[in-house]
């Protein structure tokens, strides 16, 4: 999961300029003529880290396929307040129509990586891995997990195809130890999510490879890491936000995993303004 891929992107943006446009935009069609062009430019209302730009320019393509979208940064790049982050020129119905789908991934996008940038600088110094979780936007995990690693975060899973990982309800279903031979016989590494010391215990007797700490108070991460050692990868997850997580790094824990970079973050202020026009 380095980059976007081209097809995907087509997919997001069709579905989304779907639900926008649907049998089509009846202010713009009432009112400006076929055939019109126009520039418009992107601009940033506060400091950020951009994100999305290639998803905008599928939008813009999607629907006027001679749209010439330029970028005037790149993805992780720090745009002011202010600042152009992009030019595009094309049909001035299909830029019009296109202005709020466009707009809202790359507000998405940017306030993702705006967010997790912060969270990654406050690590920076600790052998700590920061990570995001599966509390995405339906549909568009892919693009979210994008603007995590472009803000300098990492990815945990991409889904439940890609990693076991043992929760509360797996445990309370197959009990803790067949639950961890039985992910065992498939070969890949196996995460479980302790809620106790004594689960700690548990999944470390049962030959956990990641023991998941959830929702621990910093007393009770302390005394866990004191238990698991080098035996197990430690990782931290739950209640985590700016105010704490440092606190939680200087612990000894592996990996940090924050659900709140998408799952409450909050979007940034981008919008679009027409330039020129012929």
């Amino acid at each position: 999961m380095t980059g976007l891929d081209e097809r995907e992107l087509k997919r997001i943006a069709g579905d989304a300029l779907e639900e926008d446009i649907g049998s089509g935009d009846i202010t713009t069609d009432a009112i400006i003529p076929p055939r019109k062009r126009a520039k418009a430019c992107l601009i940033a209302k506060e400091n950020c880290i951009v994100c999305g730009l290639r998803v905008a320019e599928a939008v813009f393509k999607a629907l006027d396929t001679d749209a010439e979208f330029v970028g005037k940064v790149y993805d992780g790049d720090t745009a002011e307040a202010g600042q152009v982050i992009a030019e595009v020129q094309g049909d001035a119905r299909a830029l019009l129509a296109g202005e709020r789908t466009a707009l809202n991934f790359l507000q998405r996008m940017s306030g993702i990586s705006t967010t997790t940038k912060k969270y990654a600088d406050i690590l920076r110094g600790y052998d700590v891995k920061l990570l995001d979780t599966r509390k995405t936007t339906p549909g568009l995990r892919v693009l979210e997990k994008y603007a995590v690693r472009t803000g300098g975060g990492g990815n945990h899973r991409a889904g439940l195809y890609d990693a076991i990982l043992i929760k509360d309800n797996h445990i309370k279903l197959a009990g803790m130890k067949a639950a961890v031979m039985k992910a065992k016989e498939t070969g890949k590494r196996v995460e479980v999510e302790a809620c106790s010391i004594d689960e700690v215990r548990g999944a470390l007797e049962a030959g956990a490879d990641v023991i998941m700490l959830d929702n621990m108070p910093n007393g009770d991460i302390e005394k866990a890491v004191g238990i698991i050692g080098k035996r197990s990868i430690i990782e931290v997850s739950g209640g985590i936000d700016e105010d704490n997580i440092e606190s939680i790094a200087k612990l000894g824990v592996d990996w940090i995993s924050v659900g709140r970079l998408t799952h409450s973050v909050p979007s940034v202020e981008i919008s679009m303004e027409i330039a020129d026009a012929k």
